[in-house]
């Protein structure tokens, strides 16, 4: 295991300095294309800038005639996209590389990173079971990028797929400082915990609770109440990025026909802390662009209250009354989330800019 003091320090002679904090930047949807897709790749340029990352997709989707293909046409994207990824694109561009474990995984970064690594800002690594991938993934980067000649090191996200990845979930977050975040990977966790759905993401109508019967009447009509399938593996895996200080991610929702409920699992992941979501289609873009930015009635409550307690002293002490509720620090420390991350959203999305801007603050 690497002590705290190693992780900044390059893992390889040459090698960009590890980063001492993730950047928070906006990336509320995560479009899934296939490289290898000539209808596909000639869209990526008209959705640069409308689309916080375009994630060219190595692996699952891709079928392994068409790996190699995939892999040069991401190389092909990356080079004739100028805003597509780096420091200065308007839309970060990821890659979803085949498992450690696969005969694809390891040409994946090795071509990438000399190819086009100073236009990759992160890449996600599937399957991911413990702290050791990371580190396997973390040194060889290391390696590469001092090849290559990089001077900004790429980031690593991993995919939450096995309940062994799932137990290891705390040290998968600290395992690097070149950790992004985490997302949950529903199908294949399924497969592995050997739960009994067949759905891709979201709940299953099987999965309820039910009012008790009144006066034992229990083939009287009761009320039924669908539950959330992900719901502990969604909050633990917030609490895990959290502690690290970087980023939760739902991940697809497979049913693209049903917005309505797609937009209400966004949601939920949403309220309980995750930042972003998979998107794999372009309807599921806006449903993700609206669900994971604040509203702005919750923006202009979350600054009434800002500019209430900063009245009152700002000190993290004493209380204020809004609208017939007590607000005190905690209150003052949930609203600044939402309004730094308005104002985080405002910067790369000139519509949320504007609507946000209009806000007035009252008394």
């Amino acid at each position: 295991m690497r002590s705290a003091k190693d992780f900044f320090a390059p893992l390889a002679v040459g090698a960009p300095a590890p980063l001492h904090e993730i950047p928070a930047r906006p990336s509320r949807a995560i479009h899934f294309f296939d490289p290898s897709n000539a209808k596909m790749a000639a869209k990526i340029p008209q959705m640069v800038g409308s689309v916080d990352v375009l994630l060219g997709n190595l692996e699952d989707a891709v079928k392994a005639d068409n790996k190699l293909a995939a892999r040069e046409g991401l190389v092909a994207i990356a080079r004739a996209t100028p805003d597509l990824g780096g420091p200065g694109g308007r839309t970060q561009l990821w890659t979803r590389v085949n498992s450690l474990d696969s005969p694809w995984g390891l040409d994946d970064l090795t071509t990438l990173v000399g190819e086009i690594g100073d236009r990759l800002d992160v890449i996600m690594v599937p399957k991911v079971q413990g702290a050791e991938d990371i580190h396997y993934v973390d040194r060889l980067l290391a390696q590469l990028e001092a090849k290559a000649g990089l001077t900004r090191p790429i980031l690593v996200h991993a995919i939450l797929e096995t309940a062994r990845g799932m137990v290891n979930v705390e040290e998968i977050c600290g395992a690097s400082p070149r950790m992004q975040g985490l997302s949950l990977g529903p199908a294949d966790l399924a497969a592995d915990r050997r739960m009994k759905t067949t759905r891709v993401g979201g709940g299953h109508p099987g999965y309820l609770v039910r009012q008790d019967p009144t006066d034992g009447e229990i083939d009287a009509p009761r009320a039924v109440h669908q539950q959330d399938l992900w719901h502990y593996t969604i909050a633990r895996m917030v609490d895990a990025c959290a502690m690290h200080g970087i980023y939760p991610y739902y991940g697809p929702f497979g049913d693209i026909a049903d917005v309505v409920a797609c937009e209400d699992q966004f949601r939920n992941a949403f309220l309980l802390g995750c930042v972003g979501t998979w998107s794999l289609h372009p309807k599921q873009i806006a449903i993700a662009n609206k669900v994971f930015s604040p509203s702005v009635e919750d923006i202009a409550h979350a600054r009434r209250v800002v500019a209430a307690l900063e009245r009152d002293g700002g000190d993290g002490t004493g209380a204020v009354m809004l609208d017939g509720k007590m607000e005190d620090d905690a209150s003052l420390k949930q609203c600044l989330v939402m309004v730094h991350l308005a104002e985080e959203l405002a910067a790369i999305d000139p519509e949320l800019k504007k609507l946000y801007d209009a806000i007035e603050v009252t008394a």
